[in-house]
């Protein structure tokens, strides 16, 4: 047995206290407690100054925080960053504040409240809550759509090193990046290329966002920015089309439709790359697992094996290739149009 280990209702309560870190990461990530304390340790005070926090409250929050490793308290209340507080900077390597502030908002929390309800029905969550899909309630919330785009943008940022480390993209001429956001990915992977071309493709209120991003990556002569949805026509005279984190969003009817969208627009030979989590073993893998638990109750979609993806790209007129993993759980799919 193991002495230092928690006792397992000890354990169990940690998980289901699980939700009190996670709003309190929100609100320092909100209140970009982080940033403030880039240049070295402030103390509570000081920090509720600047956020216009109420002090004793701001110190609270501060020091249970501390208590999960986030800041690093000394005895004068000063709080200084750990490596894990130091995540949450917007500057960071691997950033997760965007993450943050998206997962605490409330319209969020409201439909994971709703996950009894997709697990007796198997109906989706955030439309039984909000009475419509996550993708039109955000439309109608600009502010709530940039919170949720800089949280993409901000996991994109973490996942393309990882992507770029696993797979080599040098044999392709020209990608074209399908759902591709604002194009930091595209942009990541041009930049490691400089002989590639790219093809930057999303809805257009989506991609008219992308100039700042390719510019400062220094690829916006390279790259060419289409507007339009993947349920009706992509581009053309890609050497391979890329769908990152776009697959796990939807169920598999309409992802056969995405597929069969850019199967239309393929030659015969052309590379088909899915760039999303693989489910992993049972009794593994939990961030997947939980992951996949997400999609249901946002998008309505589903994190897949292998096996499952395999059977789209079947269906959709491409032969699977094969995973190539990443050392961040999320790895390439790769398929070929036959």
């Amino acid at each position: 047995m193991d002495h230092d280990a928690p006792r397992p209702s000890m354990a169990l309560r940690r998980l289901v206290n699980g939700y009190q870190v996670t709003q309190a990461l929100h609100v320092a990530a909100v209140l970009g407690l982080a940033d403030l304390l880039a240049d070295g340790p402030r103390t509570s005070d000081e920090l509720a100054v600047v956020t216009t926090s109420h002090p004793e409250t701001l110190y609270r929050l501060l020091r249970a925080l501390a208590g999960v490793g986030v800041f690093r308290e000394d005895d004068e209340r000063r709080f200084a960053l750990t490596d894990l507080g130091a995540c949450l900077r917007s500057d960071a390597p691997e950033p997760i504040g965007g993450w943050a502030v998206f997962v605490g908002e409330s319209y969020h929390w409201q439909a994971w409240n709703a996950l009894l309800h997709s697990v007796q029905t198997g109906e989706n969550a955030f439309r039984h809550v909000h009475g419509i899909d996550s993708w039109t309630f955000r439309s109608r919330h600009p502010e709530l759509s940039a919170s949720f785009d800089r949280a993409m943008t901000d996991l994109s940022r973490q996942l393309s090193a990882a992507i770029l480390a696993a797979y080599d993209f040098s044999r392709f001429g020209q990608l074209v990046d399908v759902g591709g956001g604002n194009g930091a990915f595209l942009a990541a992977v041009l930049a490691k290329h400089p002989e590639m071309r790219g093809v930057l493709f999303d809805q257009p209120h989506v991609v008219s966002g992308a100039g700042p991003v390719l510019t400062a990556a220094g690829v916006a002569n390279r790259c060419e920015v289409v507007g339009g949805s993947f349920f009706d026509a992509i581009p053309t005279g890609g050497d391979a089309y890329i769908l990152k984190a776009i697959l796990h969003d939807w169920e598999d009817a309409p992802c056969l439709q995405i597929l069969q969208t850019c199967r239309r627009a393929m030659a015969d030979g052309t590379a088909l790359l899915v760039v999303e989590r693989e489910l992993g073993q049972p009794n593994q893998d939990p961030d997947a697992k939980f992951s996949d638990l997400n999609m249901l109750v946002g998008p309505m979609g589903r994190e897949r094996t292998p096996a499952e993806y395999a059977a789209l790209f079947t269906a959709a007129g491409f032969r699977f290739v094969g995973f190539t993993p990443s050392a961040v759980g999320t790895g390439v799919f790769e398929g070929i149009a036959v």
